[in-house]
């Protein structure tokens, strides 16, 4: 059963930003709900009030649109990052604040975060068009930034493996796993949010910090 399509207001000549930011939200809320291969253009075109002939002028496909919608997801999440490492010595309330900005940004962006995330862009083996390539660089940069300050430990030598690229990914995989959840299962009977994270983070730490480093 098709979700039904909240049409917006159509908007006077003149005011293309806004329009293409309309689409992009409508189709923003569609992905999440139904996935991104179950969506048409004609629906996001429908949902953003108006004809799908009019949202070609801005978006040539449907999966231009959600590559931008990871670009613009994971751009955000470069820059949060990125404000709270800061650009001091690291320390282990430096690790809290990454860690924190991370789940933080899931759960306050949860659409965002499915698109970018947790909605599977290709099948196995299936190579990559450009608006997936997009996508898919969009995300490594995003992981690149965070890789960068889990490297500024490596360097100081608080962290017991020296590999970044591998406790990059391990810290990343186990964030990914508590927002994804939360996220997925809202109704499961949770823990107190805040209590829960900062379990979740300092269990993480313990696993990645070095005896002795302060």
């Amino acid at each position: 059963m098709k979700a039904s399509i909240i049409r917006s207001p159509r908007k006077r000549k003149g005011h293309g930003a806004e329009r293409r930011q309309e689409i992009l939200d409508a189709a923003l809320r569609l992905f999440s709900k139904l996935g991104i291969h179950a969506v048409s253009t004609r629906e996001i075109a429908a949902a953003a009030g108006i004809s799908q002939p009019a949202l070609y002028a801005y978006f040539e496909t449907r999966d231009e649109i959600a590559a931008v919608l990871c670009e613009q997801a994971f751009a955000e999440l470069r820059g949060r990052i990125k404000v709270a490492a800061g650009e001091g010595q690291p320390d282990w309330g430096t690790f809290d604040r990454v860690c924190r900005v991370y789940i933080n940004f899931g759960l306050e962006q949860p659409d965002a975060y499915r698109v970018g995330f947790m909605i599977e862009k290709a099948g196995a083996g299936e190579a990559l068009d450009d608006a997936g390539h997009r996508s898919l660089m969009a995300g490594v940069e995003a992981f690149s930034c965070f890789r960068e300050q889990v490297s500024r430990f490596v360097e100081a030598g608080m962290l017991i493996d020296t590999e970044a690229e591998r406790v990059t990914q391990t810290v990343w995989a186990a964030l990914h796993g508590l927002v994804s959840l939360m996220i997925a299962r809202p109704q499961f009977p949770w823990v107190a949010r805040d209590s829960l994270i900062e379990a979740h983070i300092a269990l993480i730490q313990r696993g990645v910090r070095r005896d002795g480093s302060e």
